[in-house]
């Protein structure tokens, strides 16, 4: 089969390898039909994810149909169409008990799908502990539709969970990617008083005022004003910071009010630091992630309820054997592109 896979350092590669077999009881094997590509992809690719495995196929978010499952698997079978959770957790340990998927103590648990096992920007992929990382996508749902749901709108999910968002809450997003716009759909679905997103990208601003016209929208330059301006107490509520750049660190904890929560959902690619004498007093109190991606059967039912729509994100489709484009569209943000979909083969 075709895999798209990390050979070195900057370099990705379209190569022949084995279609993956069953290695464990737990396991699945999924036929790729629609795939993507992650920003943490592109983090692989320079060097950011030191425990991601050169040799491995990348590739993290995706559906497909069951081909195999391993004897214990008992809630997909073969013909099930089904979304992949980034996430590779046992179910068991204490982590997984208490909704810390992302934590979970197995050998693979965690981020592990292509990154530190082979992932599914390929024809074929095996699931490990199929029973928790493939959901069941409804009839009335296309692949389109689901293809988001087992990272970037888990993401977005999690991330406006663990922020406490209320119904009288100013909420600022830093930020409109993928993640940024998936964090604001799932925001929405809280009704805070006002949301404010903040992107530097003029083609990703008139993304979010074409499509969610009822978001005030600001540049980075003028966005404490902004803020300040559109809140009720001195600052957002609450603010997601989804950029990932040490302004946009800055900016999450200085345009938030005392006493707010400031939600982490970026990955870094360095270190940042709290001036804690600057922020004396602001009380505030920061979360942070990775994702917790154990919420994918209550998204896949709002897609279905026709509360959540990621559609619109998904700007350009290539076939497996042009993803080289894809990655060089993508990488670069070229011809306004917000999502790529692969289509298997």
């Amino acid at each position: 089969m075709l895999a798209y896979t990390y050979i070195e350092h900057g370099k990705f590669g379209l190569l022949e390898k084995p279609i993956p077999v069953l290695e464990d009881a737990r396991d699945a094997i999924v036929r790729v039909t629609l795939g993507s590509i992650c920003t943490s992809d592109l983090h692989i690719k320079h060097g950011s994810v030191p425990r991601a495995v050169p040799g491995i196929t990348v590739g993290h978010e995706m559906v497909g149909i069951v081909e195999q499952v391993g004897a214990e698997v008992e809630s997909v079978k073969p013909g099930d169409r089904v979304t992949v959770n980034v996430e590779t957790f046992c179910g068991k340990c204490f982590f997984c008990r208490h909704g810390y998927v992302n934590n979970c103590t197995d050998t693979n648990g965690g981020w592990a799908l292509g990154c530190r096992i082979d992932g599914g920007q390929a024809e074929y992929v095996r699931v490990p502990y199929a029973d928790q990382g493939l959901n069941r996508i409804p009839d009335t749902v296309s692949d389109e539709q689901a293809l988001l749901v087992g990272d970037v709108l888990a993401t977005g999910f999690w991330a406006a969970r663990i922020s406490e968002i209320t119904e009288e809450d100013t909420v600022l997003i830093i930020g409109a990617g993928p993640t940024g716009i998936c964090t604001l759909l799932c925001s929405m679905l809280k009704k805070p008083r006002r949301i404010i997103v903040c992107e530097q990208s003029a083609e990703r601003i008139r993304f979010v005022r074409e499509h969610y016209p009822e978001v005030l929208v600001i540049g980075p330059e003028n966005c404490k004003d902004f803020v300040r301006k559109h809140s009720d107490h001195g600052g957002a509520d609450v603010v997601l910071e989804v950029a990932g750049t040490e302004d946009t660190f800055r900016l999450a904890w200085e345009c938030a009010r005392p006493n707010a929560i400031v939600t982490i959902v970026a990955l870094y690619d360095q270190p940042q630091l709290l001036p804690l004498p600057e922020m004396y007093g602001k009380n505030l109190v920061f979360k942070t992630g990775g994702v917790d991606g154990c919420d994918c059967a209550e998204i896949l039912r709002l897609i279905a309820a026709g509360q959540i729509d990621t559609t619109p994100l998904i700007t350009h489709r290539f076939s497996l054997e042009e993803i080289d484009e894809a990655y060089r569209i993508f990488e670069n943000r070229l011809e306004g592109v917000i999502k790529v979909a692969i289509v298997g083969r």
